[in-house]
């Protein structure tokens, strides 16, 4: 076990369900789960809450799940992720002309031209919440990943900003305070779906991470190692549950049922002559529902958002082939039967389901490894980069808390002994990868919020 490390919390406030997860990074720069809760979410429509109670009500019931799971745990902070359709991104362009030309550039010149980019221009009640730099200038030269120690008159960046909705961010935060937690961070959720899901050679080659969740679908697209586009899709699962119910005339949770225990998203693949008999209402007759048309409903659902995916990636000129990565699907929503399929048929690109255990330990328990949790296990390793950057502060004691039995699988596992250099190795990639990840990320929504608090008292 390592003790040194802070344990950090990721809170994934969704539309159909709310996870905390407590994690701490061992020895090789992994994660161990140290505690898991979760909990069905009813005040959150479309990625926003909007019910503040019910949302309090979710967050407790999640974090005591996640008490109950490990009782040494003491959850105090959490980072959490935010989504919904009033979430929007633009592109703009910064330059200084530096004072010391003399000199080499600093990380303080960069910080500067970061927070200068604070100030753009945006419509009144939305609200900046990242501000992601992309590839840097110096004078003549372009394409420059990182310009510190180099000499020049002007250095400026393409940069990647992300708004998002002042009163649905005040919501969130409510929703987190009230329920006796403070919020350390919020980040983008397909931010943080791709860095629990993704290695420095897949945001290399070219990628976009599509989390299919409940409310949202989030899109992240990277190429050459940059951020290059971000989006909130307004469909999700729940809109493919909600035409299951009103086309075949069931009830919402025998549409939920039938969706992920016979639905495909490739109506060929449905057998034509397959049924489902479902019980009748008060004395009613039972109903049968062909399989066959249960996939055309969600076919024709999913084959929409995937359009919607199409459309993103031809705006930013990355379709055809140019993402050699292709397309990471993740979130809840990713593990219906035959989606790669759909989605290779509709984008024309390769495409895999990204499970969020890049970064973990082995030895967790199964349920830890869905596509579901991505969310929230990336938003723990945004976390870590930020301990590891010094960007934040934290706890200097670190409390002794070791992983619950009941998180463990309770496999017999057969001990390898790996020499000390293969460990060492291990240890150093495992690190780069999520710090290069994060690294190329600003941060700060949250100390944005507490200056606009200090504006408004």
């Amino acid at each position: 076990m390592n003790h040194e490390q802070p344990i950090i919390v990721g809170l994934d406030i969704g539309t159909t369900k709310i996870a905390a997860i407590a994690g701490r990074k061992n020895e090789y720069g992994k994660l161990e789960i140290l505690g898991f809760g979760r909990a069905n979410s009813n005040g959150v429509k479309h990625g926003q809450v909007l019910n503040i109670d019910e949302t309090i009500k979710a967050i407790r019931m999640a974090l005591d799940n996640c008490y109950a799971s490990n009782p040494n745990l003491a959850i105090s902070e959490v980072y959490v992720g935010i989504a919904g359709h009033h979430i929007k991104s633009l592109q703009t362009r910064g330059d200084i002309v530096r004072q010391h030309t003399d000199d080499e550039i600093t990380q303080r010149e960069i910080d500067q031209l970061i927070a200068d980019q604070y100030k753009t221009y945006i419509p009144a009640g939305d609200q900046i919440i990242d501000v992601i730099p992309q590839e840097f200038t110096v004078d003549n030269f372009q394409n420059i990943p990182n310009p510190i120690g180099y000499g020049g008159v002007k250095v400026g960046a393409n940069f990647h900003i992300i708004t998002g909705d002042k009163n649905a961010i005040r919501n969130i935060n409510r929703a987190v305070e009230k329920s006796g937690l403070q919020t350390k961070d919020m980040v983008l959720q397909p931010l943080a779906s791709a860095a629990a899901v993704m290695g420095q050679e897949d945001l290399e080659a070219g990628v976009a991470i599509v989390d299919i969740g409940g409310g949202t679908t989030d899109l992240a697209v990277f190429y050459e190692g940059i951020l290059k586009h971000t989006a909130v899709i307004p469909f999700g699962g729940e809109n493919i549950t909600n035409d299951i119910k009103t086309g075949l005339g069931v009830l919402k949770t025998q549409a939920e049922q039938m969706k992920v225990q016979f639905g495909s998203a490739l109506s060929n693949e449905a057998k034509t002559n397959a049924f489902i008999t479902i019980p009748g209402l008060r004395g009613m007759p039972a109903k049968e529902i062909s399989v066959k048309n249960l996939a055309n409903i969600i076919q024709a659902r999913m084959s929409e958002i995937m359009d919607f995916v199409t459309y993103h990636l031809k705006q930013v000129g990355l379709d055809h082939k140019m993402l050699n990565g292709g397309i990471v699907l993740t979130g809840g929503g990713s593990q219906l039967k035959h989606l790669i399929q759909l989605t290779e048929y509709v984008t024309s690109l390769n495409a895999r389901i990204g499970y969020p255990t890049e970064h973990l330990t082995a030895g967790h328990i199964e349920e830890l490894a869905k596509p579901t949790y991505s969310t929230c296990i990336g938003l723990i390793l945004k976390g870590y980069s930020d301990y590891e950057h010094n960007r934040k502060q934290f706890e200097q004691t670190h409390v002794k808390v070791d992983i619950p039995e009941n998180l463990r699988k309770n496999e017999v596992v057969e001990e390898v002994l790996e020499t000390e250099e293969v460990l060492q190795e291990v240890k150093m990639r495992n690190r780069k990868g999520v710090k290069d990840f994060w690294g190329k990320f600003k941060d700060g929504i949250i100390d944005l919020f507490k200056e606009e608090e200090d504006h408004a008292l």
